[in-house]
């Protein structure tokens, strides 16, 4: 690569991380600069007692105004109606446990398939708030509890907010509804839709997407960023990723193949083919080639009788870096030997051979113990919290 090949390249990469930094530390100021959102609960840590988890887990529960209510097996989704796969349940939990964890807030989703199984005939909202009630989901001292129920062949869903929210609370929530839920519930497509609205419910709670609470303005407008991408559709992301992907295909094998002027006389040399080249290749940079773990190129000088061999490392190998012979030819497999538990480390063999030069080595590992499980992930039951009928609706 010549030096001006190397100013081009180093201009492009500069650019590029000027604009990235740019747009994420741009977003990033906008949603870091919700701080405490108007209206809202005092935002805490979780430490409160809460209500005996018998309480809630009974399959029904009485409706003070006639009917039955249903009764819940979790404190974060109950998907009775059958709208969520398994990796998107445990989705789910995961974002409204670490909500939970970071600010005390308990969140809940259930799902039925309609209202006048429980013997309910009127609108959702009074449903919803005693659902709520009987429940007792939020702090009972600051109640702050969020409720997302959707009522599947009613076409109907509901946001219910705890008695500690104040009244602009309905629009916010409103908007979520609007947003982030029925436009996939129009289409049919009820997980997408409940994942997309909680992710919005949340950051509409917090100024927190899930999974950025503890990172800087950058990391957050970022995520920011690729999340309103995401959910324009995946036709998006192939329309911007299809031209880049070619565009950095392109400059590779322009910088790759370009022609280039000997460094021994200047004139210009030639590329020699995958079969002429491996004639100037030795024994391991062969094998490299066979493993796919490196590819070389071969320049030639007519009038010098220069030759040049450039090096294309395969960064998706699976073969590192001999420390014996050098070449990339070194293959590493691991064994756990002890599993490791929450409360002791285990062990692990790595074994290093080389395809090359034989070279053999073995090694035995720490693994470190499981992380245990947060304070929001042992909860079975709700703290005691109430509404007062605040929240939001809405129709598909």
């Amino acid at each position: 690569m010549t030096r001006y090949d190397l100013k081009i390249a180093g201009l492009i990469a500069a650019l590029v991380v000027v604009i990235g930094l740019a747009l994420g530390y741009g977003a990033g100021l906008m949603l870091g600069g919700r701080g405490d959102l108007p209206g809202a609960p005092p935002e805490t840590p979780a430490a409160f007692a809460a209500a005996p988890a018998e309480e809630g887990t009974a399959d029904r529960l009485a409706n003070p105004a006639g009917g039955t209510l249903p009764g819940y097996h979790d404190v974060y989704v109950n998907d009775y109606a059958g709208l969520l796969d398994p990796a998107a349940e445990q989705r789910l939990r995961d974002e409204m446990i670490e909500l939970y964890d970071h600010t005390g807030i308990e969140m809940t989703v259930l799902t039925i398939d309609s209202l006048s199984d429980y013997h309910h005939f009127g609108p959702i909202e009074p449903f919803a708030t005693a659902l709520f009630n009987a429940w007792g989901i939020g702090n009972a001292g600051r109640n702050d509890g969020v409720l997302v129920l959707v009522s599947l062949f009613d076409r109907r869903m509901r946001i219910e907010i705890g008695a500690g929210y104040d009244a602009a609370w309905d629009d916010r929530m409103q908007r979520v509804i609007d947003e982030g839920f029925l436009p996939d519930f129009r289409d049919d497509r009820y997980q997408a839709g409940i994942e997309t609205g909680v992710r919005e419910t949340i950051f509409e709670l917090t100024g927190r997407y899930p999974g950025t609470y503890d990172t800087g303005l950058l990391r957050q407008g970022w995520s920011w960023i690729f999340w309103q991408l995401s959910g324009l559709g995946g036709w998006l992301w192939a329309v911007v990723a299809v031209p880049l992907a070619a565009t950095a295909l392109a400059l590779r094998r322009y910088l790759r193949l370009r022609p280039r002027p000997c460094s021994n006389c200047g004139s210009l040399m030639h590329r020699l083919g995958e079969a002429a080249d491996d004639a100037h290749l030795d024994g391991g940079q062969r094998l490299e080639e066979f493993l796919k773990s490196v590819d070389y190129d071969v320049w030639a000088c007519d009038s010098c009788g220069q030759m040049d061999i450039h090096r294309y490392r395969n960064w998706f190998s699976a073969f590192g870096a001999c420390p014996k012979c050098g070449y990339h030819t070194l293959k590493t497999q691991t064994e756990v030997l002890v599993s490791a538990t929450t409360s002791s480390t285990g062990k692990k063999r790595l074994t290093y051979d080389c395809r090359n030069c034989g070279y053999h080595d073995t090694e035995l590992r720490t693994i470190p113990k499981v992380s245990k499980s947060s304070s929001g992930s042992g909860r079975s039951s709700f703290g005691g919290g109430s509404s007062s009928g605040g929240g939001a609706s809405g129709s598909w």
